[in-house]
C-alpha cells in the first residue's frame, strides 16, 4: 500500500515533468522560427541576397586593353597650287587667241535676262537641247512681266524637252518674279544679288556676268575642271578651288575670253573619255603624258 502510495504521490510530479519538456521544446520550435527569414519581408530579402553573393566567388577582372594609338591629326596646311611657267600660261591662251578672238558662248539669248534663263536650263542638259526649248518659251515670254504671267504650267509645258524640266519651270517662274519686286524687273550686274535668285549659283552668275556684262569671270563646268587638271593649271578638288586658281594665273588681256576658250577647247577636242590630242593646237604645251594618237587610216 506504501508502494502504491508513493506511486500516486509520485505521478504529478512525472506529469510535470513531461509537460515542462512539452514547454520547453515548443519554446526551442519557436526560437527556430524567429531565427529563420521571412521571405515575405522585403528587408529580409535583402539580406538572404546579400548573403548569397557574399558566397559566390569574385569575378575574375577582364585583361586590360591595350590602348589603341592615336591617329596623326590631319594637316591644317593651305592647299598649295602647282607651279606653271608663266611662259606656257601665255603661250596657250596666246595661241587660243590666235585661233578664235573672239569666242562666244552657244547658248542663245538676245538680252540679260533671256541670257539668265537659258543657263538656268542649261544644268545637266546640252547646249543644242535648251535652245530648241528656249525659242519656243521665248516666242511667248522673254521679259519677266511676260514669264510670269505665262505662268509655271505653261513655261513647264514648254521646257519639258529638257532634264529636270519641272523644278525649273518653277525656278524660271520665281526668279522672274524677284527680279519684278527687287530689281525692277533688270537683271543685277552683282554676283551676290544674282546668287540670291531661285535656281541662280555661282556658275550661272559667272555666266551672266562674263558673257553680258564683260567680267572677267571664271564659270567652273565639266569641261573647264577636267581641263584646268590636265594642262596643270589646279589641283583643286572642287570647282571653287579651279576658279580661284585659274582667275589667279590668266593674264589680265585674256581675263574675259578665258572662259569660252577653255569650254570650247574641253568640249570639242580635249574631251573626257578619248581626247584627240593629234589635232590639238596646244599639244606641245601640254604636260599630258599618255597622249591620243591619230587613229589609223
Amino acid at each position: 500500500m506504501k508502494d502504491d502510495k508513493s506511486a500516486k504521490a509520485k505521478g504529478p510530479a512525472v506529469k510535470t515533468t513531461r509537460a515542462a519538456k512539452v514547454t520547453s521544446k515548443s519554446r526551442t520550435a519557436q526560437a527556430k522560427t524567429a531565427s529563420k527569414p521571412d521571405k515575405n519581408k522585403p528587408g529580409t530579402r535583402k539580406s538572404a541576397a546579400s548573403t548569397t553573393a557574399t558566397k559566390k566567388p569574385a569575378a575574375k577582372e577582364p585583361a586590360a586593353k591595350k590602348p589603341t594609338p592615336r591617329k596623326p591629326a590631319k594637316s591644317k596646311t593651305k592647299r598649295r597650287r602647282p607651279s606653271v611657267s608663266p611662259d606656257r600660261i601665255n603661250a596657250i591662251f596666246s595661241r587660243f587667241h590666235q585661233i578664235d578672238p573672239e569666242p562666244t558662248g552657244e547658248l542663245e539669248h538676245t538680252d540679260a535676262f533671256t541670257l539668265l534663263v537659258a543657263v538656268v536650263l542649261s544644268a545637266q542638259a546640252t547646249d543644242a537641247g535648251v535652245n530648241k526649248a528656249t525659242r519656243h518659251l521665248f516666242a511667248a515670254a522673254k521679259t519677266p512681266q511676260e514669264m510670269v504671267a505665262l505662268g509655271e504650267d505653261k513655261v513647264r509645258e514648254l521646257i519639258k524637252t529638257i532634264g529636270l524640266y519641272r523644278n525649273k519651270a518653277k525656278n524660271v517662274v520665281a526668279l522672274s518674279q524677284k527680279l519684278i519686286d527687287e530689281y525692277d524687273g533688270e537683271v543685277p550686274n552683282d554676283e551676290t544679288a544674282l546668287e540670291s535668285l531661285p535656281g541662280v549659283g555661282r556658275k550661272t552668275a559667272n555666266v551672266v556676268l562674263n558673257v553680258w556684262f564683260g567680267k572677267p569671270t571664271m564659270a567652273v563646268d565639266t569641261h573647264v575642271f577636267r581641263i584646268a587638271h590636265r594642262l596643270g593649271f589646279s589641283n583643286g578638288k572642287t570647282p571653287d578651288d579651279v576658279e580661284r586658281d585659274l582667275l589667279a594665273i590668266v593674264p589680265e588681256e585674256y581675263g574675259v575670253p578665258a572662259h569660252h576658250w577653255l569650254i570650247l577647247h574641253g568640249r570639242y577636242l580635249c574631251k573626257a573619255r578619248k581626247p584627240e590630242c593629234w589635232r590639238c593646237p596646244i599639244e606641245e604645251h601640254c604636260p599630258m603624258k599618255d597622249k591620243t594618237p591619230a587613229p589609223r587610216k
